[in-house]
């Protein structure tokens, strides 16, 4: 089975080349795609490959592209949208939690919209405003929608190869400050035995806490855990890799055995995703817990500017000292 070491970035490209190859009704859209490759040259190549007519590249109206998308996958398509940054989704925000999210629901199941909405998120590159959100809880909220992040080459192309071949609409979230980080990618395996999409993994196996994260997030926790591990402390790292549904049952499983539980995301704390999450737990494993699920997220402000957003970010220090807080109670 043919093995290579890839970025994320590449892994998705080669995951979308896949895509293209297997389906003909695969259709690539957005904002600089085409002849560009993308800002992040995640589509580099592929029109050049496939033409102009499967990969396309749009006006500058997110809202345009989505509607758009909306009438292919109707139509028996699969379009794949690119948000070109995730603070440039909300101009697109109607169209997707009014139609994308709905039409299924609406037609008593006989419509399907089998679209895929990649939003590179979260921050960490130097850039301006606009260009370092964390919009994860907006979609996840929205019912009718599944959200997936991918944290890892391997994931990244097989997850977009397992959204693109789903039949609901999917918001797919890269990290893009991950996007040049290694390692090795199963280019033969088929898809019909790959890790399931919407589920769960353990990332790094241990017994005294459990650190969740998702995305850009799960780097720092493994961190964290490599770290803690020094002290003679074993974190237990998960990473959730789906966003809505949910997958807790390996998390429950793991918070039985720990006692102890840290959620970590970038976005904002106030109603972020870590709230529902703890929430469940708190439900779930009350009795097995020695603490409070605490989580370790952005601030509750606007993103900042470049020049100060290592200091908004979750970092290894602040899941370590959430971890021992948790050894206080």
């Amino acid at each position: 089975m043919a093995t290579e070491t890839l970025t994320i970035g590449k892994a998705l490209n080669t995951g979308l080349r896949r895509a293209l190859e297997n389906d003909p009704k695969v259709v690539i859209m957005g904002e600089d795609v085409g002849k560009l490759g993308g800002v992040f040259r995640i589509t580099d190549g592929l029109q050049k490959d496939f033409g102009d007519q499967r990969v396309v590249d749009t006006p500058l109206a997110e809202s345009g592209i989505i509607g758009t998308a909306v009438g292919l996958a109707i139509r028996g398509y699969r379009p794949v949208c690119e948000i070109q940054f995730d603070g440039f989704v909300y101009p697109a925000y109607d169209q997707i939690v009014s139609q994308v999210a709905k039409m299924h629901y609406r037609s008593q199941g006989k419509v399907r919209i089998p679209m895929v909405i990649r939003i590179p998120f979260g921050g960490g590159i130097g850039a301006v405003e606009h260009h370092s959100e964390s919009p994860e809880a907006y979609f996840s909220h929205t019912a009718g929608l599944k959200v997936v992040s991918c944290a890892s080459p391997q994931d990244a192309y097989t997850m977009i190869q397992q959204a693109i071949a789903s039949d609901d609409p999917i918001v797919f979230l890269e990290p893009k400050r991950r996007y040049w980080e290694k390692g090795p990618v199963e280019l033969d395996a088929p898809l019909s035995g790959a890790y399931p999409l919407h589920a769960a993994r353990v990332a790094r196996a241990g017994t005294d806490a459990t650190v969740l994260a998702y995305g850009p997030m799960v780097r720092v926790a493994l961190d964290a855990a490599t770290a803690a591990a020094e002290d003679g402390r074993e974190l237990e790292v998960i990473d959730l890799r789906t966003l809505s549904p949910l997958d807790l049952g390996p998390v429950y499983e793991s918070v039985r055995r720990t006692g102890r539980c840290v959620v970590v995301h970038e976005a904002p704390g106030n109603l972020g995703l870590g709230s529902e999450v703890a929430a469940r737990i708190t439900e779930e494993c009350f009795y097995s817990l020695e603490a409070p699920v605490l989580r370790v997220t952005g601030f509750d402000t606007p993103y900042p500017a470049s020049r100060v957003e290592e200091e908004y970010l979750p970092d290894l220090d602040r899941v370590l000292e959430a971890v021992d807080r948790t050894f206080g109670w």
